[in-house]
């Protein structure tokens, strides 16, 4: 790359840094491309972003972001994710680590705070937002349910007693 490739590419990645409060910093060395491409497409279908640049590049685009705690992060084979969703970017990494262990996550950084690699497996394990929002339905709709429930009850005594005598009589 020569000097304004390297300058368009530095903005564009401080584009993409500003643009998602979530960063996961992981090493690929020993993946190969099939793993490579696969991680890849898993992190498109969620919306996130997987770069793989060199440190000393990625270093420059941090200093004026958000991320510039996590420049410590940045030594080896390291490649980035980035999402708007960090929980889902941590569920896809840990799953995918489970699956390869050649990717090793290093840590990341989500909302300005910096993240060790027991974080985001932490964070792998919080409910997705749609789980969360699900699970809220549920415990809303559940009392609902209970009052008809016991609302019609008496309806249905009445009815079941009118039945009843109504069979007597015959």
């Amino acid at each position: 790359m020569n000097r304004i490739e390297k300058t368009n590419y530095i903005n564009s990645l401080k584009k993409d840094l500003d643009s998602n409060n979530a960063m996961m910093v992981y090493h690929y060395e020993g993946l190969n491309v099939n793993q490579l491409d696969e991680l890849r497409d898993k992190m498109r279908e969620a919306g996130a972003l997987l770069k793989v640049t060199k440190n000393r590049i990625t270093k420059l685009a941090l200093k004026e972001t958000t991320h510039s705690d996590a420049e410590k992060l940045f030594s080896g084979p390291t490649a980035i994710a980035l999402s708007k969703d960090p929980i889902t970017l941590a569920k896809i990494l840990v799953k995918f680590q489970k699956n390869n262990e050649n990717l090793k996550i290093v840590g990341g950084i989500m909302d300005k705070k910096l993240l060790a690699p027991a974080d985001v497996v932490e964070i792998a394990k919080l409910p997705t937002l749609e789980e969360a929002r699900s699970k809220i339905i549920g415990i809303l709709q559940a009392p609902h349910q209970k009052l008809i429930s016991i609302l019609l009850a008496p309806g249905q005594k009445i009815a079941s007693l009118a039945h009843a005598k109504s069979l007597k009589k015959d």
